[in-house]
C-alpha cells in the first residue's frame, strides 16, 4: 500500500481549508484517510501562527515509514525541518514560447517599418501646390454652378455641378427626339 502525506480540501466555495492528511494514494482527495496529522488555512496571512498547524511527531513517523508528501506537504514539512526539499530551479520557465516569440518578432518588423515609413515621410518634401491648385478649380467652378442655377441658394460648389451636368443630358436627349420624329414623317 503506498501512502501519501497531502492535503484533503474543506472549507465552503472560494473560502478553501485544508486538512493535512496521510492517506492511501488510491483514495480519492476529499475521500478516507488513514490519519490526520495537521491543517492549513490559506486564507490567513503568511506569518499568521495558525496558517500551518502540523503534528511533527506523526509527520516524522509516516515520513520515515516511506510515506511520500506532495510538493506543497514537502514544502511544510522542509519549513518544519522534518524532511529536506531540493530546491527546483527551472531556468526555462521565464523564456516565452515559440508562438511567443514569433510575435513578438512580427510586432518588432511592424515597428521597424512604420518608424522607417513615418522618417520617409518626414524626409520628402511638402506638395502643397497641387492642393492650391485643387482650391483654385473649386473656386472657378464654383460661379459657373451658380449662374447655370440662380434659385438654388447657397448651395457649395460641387452640389451644383451635378445639377449642371444633369440638365445637359436632357437637352441631348431632345434633338434625339426630333430626330426620330421626322424619320417617321419622312419614312
Amino acid at each position: 500500500m503506498a501512502t501519501s502525506i497531502r492535503l484533503s480540501r474543506g472549507g465552503s466555495k472560494k473560502r478553501p481549508y485544508y486538512k493535512i492528511v496521510v492517506a492511501d494514494s488510491r483514495s480519492p482527495r476529499d475521500g478516507r484517510f488513514i490519519e490526520r496529522i495537521g491543517s492549513y488555512n490559506p486564507l490567513l496571512p503568511k506569518d499568521h501562527a495558525d496558517r500551518i498547524k502540523l503534528d511533527l511527531d506523526r509527520a516524522k513517523h509516516w515520513v520515515s515509514v516511506g510515506a511520500q508528501p506532495t510538493d506543497r506537504v514537502a514544502r511544510f514539512l522542509d519549513a518544519a525541518g522534518i524532511k529536506e526539499r531540493a530546491a527546483r530551479n527551472n531556468p526555462n520557465k521565464a523564456v516565452p514560447g515559440a508562438k511567443a516569440k514569433d510575435r513578438a518578432e512580427e510586432r518588432a518588423a511592424k515597428a521597424v517599418e512604420a518608424a522607417e515609413a513615418a522618417a520617409a515621410a518626414a524626409a520628402a518634401p511638402v506638395e502643397e501646390a497641387p492642393v492650391v491648385e485643387e482650391v483654385a478649380a473649386v473656386e472657378e467652378a464654383a460661379p459657373v454652378a451658380e449662374e447655370a442655377a440662380p434659385a438654388e441658394e447657397a448651395a457649395p460648389a460641387e452640389e451644383a455641378a451635378p445639377a449642371a451636368e444633369e440638365a445637359a443630358p436632357a437637352e441631348e436627349a431632345a434633338p434625339a427626339e426630333e430626330a426620330a420624329d421626322e424619320e417617321k414623317a419622312q419614312g
